[in-house]
């Protein structure tokens, strides 16, 4: 049997067995992933989520009137290596949300866009192995005129945010490595389409205050194969600083405090045959969450890399 069959035969009986969250995806915000100058990776994903059960504020209970909730999504995003060491990234997710019962029907369309700046601002190196430290800024917004007091079919929040995240890596020269990374969220203002609502006190207003938000991820990481498949688990969570919990049997809120922790994990496999090209599988759990569902989720894609400008000097491949 020819090695690249059995690592055919290896890569496929790993992503049948993937039962870990939706992390870091190819060349994304998230990860220490950089493109060379003038280099552009591009990337089609799909999205799967779904939950039964939910946190209304710290108590876990169902809803007969939702049922099954479900969340599908399809992601556009690129990667753009401006220089070696910044890069620039973009994404635009279509998403559908629907219920398995009662009379609530779900929503469909374009959510929120996103760029990114990605640099690479520090490498130490300790051998052949290395520490890295890559700051990332971004904003988002939404990118369709969505409902956004509809929750949880609501497709956003309707509001900017801009992030600032920095993330550490350690890679061993074995090809196994560490990855950590911290971020802070700063929302703007939404606006709803009602002029009165009422959270801990009744707010005669349309506009509501978005609490600010923190994230972290913590990322055990392999390439094997001979650097052709990234293996990665993942634990990583998101915690709303500030904002009320969802009133008993009413619906979420905007600005309520949201919180999560997940675990979770990715393969991406680099076809030999075809320079530049992969594919790529998440999975997920939520183990823990406050006004929320309790999400298992998967997704699946594939990436292109290839050359977009020949740097000064220099040939593209």
């Amino acid at each position: 049997m020819s090695s690249f069959l059995i690592k055919t035969l290896i890569v496929s009986g790993l992503l049948l067995m993937l039962a870990f969250p939706k992390t870091a995806l190819a060349q994304t915000p998230n990860d220490a992933i950089m493109m060379e100058k003038g280099q552009l990776c591009i990337a089609a994903i799909y999205g799967h989520d779904s939950w039964d059960e939910y946190w209304e504020g710290t108590l876990k209970r169902k809803n007969g009137n939702i049922g099954t909730f479900t969340r599908r999504s399809v992601m556009g995003m690129f990667s753009l290596g401006i220089t070696d060491n910044i890069n620039l990234l973009g994404g635009l997710p279509w998403m559908k949300t629907d219920p398995s019962a009662g009379q609530m029907k779900g929503a469909k369309g374009l959510q929120d866009w996103g760029l990114w700046v990605k640099a690479k601002a520090l490498e130490f190196k300790m051998g052949k192995s290395s520490l890295g430290l890559y700051p990332v800024i971004g904003l988002t917004g939404p990118a369709s005129n969505y409902a956004v007091d509809y929750l949880p079919f609501a497709l956003g929040f309707g509001a900017y945010e801009l992030m600032g995240r920095g993330i550490v890596i350690y890679e061993h020269e074995k090809g196994f490595y560490l990855r950590g990374s911290y971020g802070y969220h700063l929302r703007s203002n939404t606006e709803i389409e009602r002029d009165y609502y009422y959270t801990t006190h009744g707010v005669y207003s349309s506009t509501v205050d978005m609490p600010n938000a923190s994230s972290f991820a913590a990322t055990l990481g392999a390439l094997v194969l001979d650097n052709s498949l990234k293996i990665e688990l993942t634990y990583d969570g998101m915690n709303t600083l500030g904002g009320s919990d969802i009133r008993r049997n009413d619906m979420p809120f905007p600005s309520n405090n949201m919180e999560f922790t997940r675990i979770g994990g990715s393969l991406q496999y680099y076809f030999p045959f075809a320079k530049g090209l992969s594919v790529l599988a998440t999975g997920g759990y939520t183990l823990s969450g406050r006004n929320m569902g309790q999400t298992t989720s998967f997704s699946g894609g594939i990436t292109y890399q290839f050359g977009l400008w020949t740097p000064k000097g220099g040939a593209v491949d």
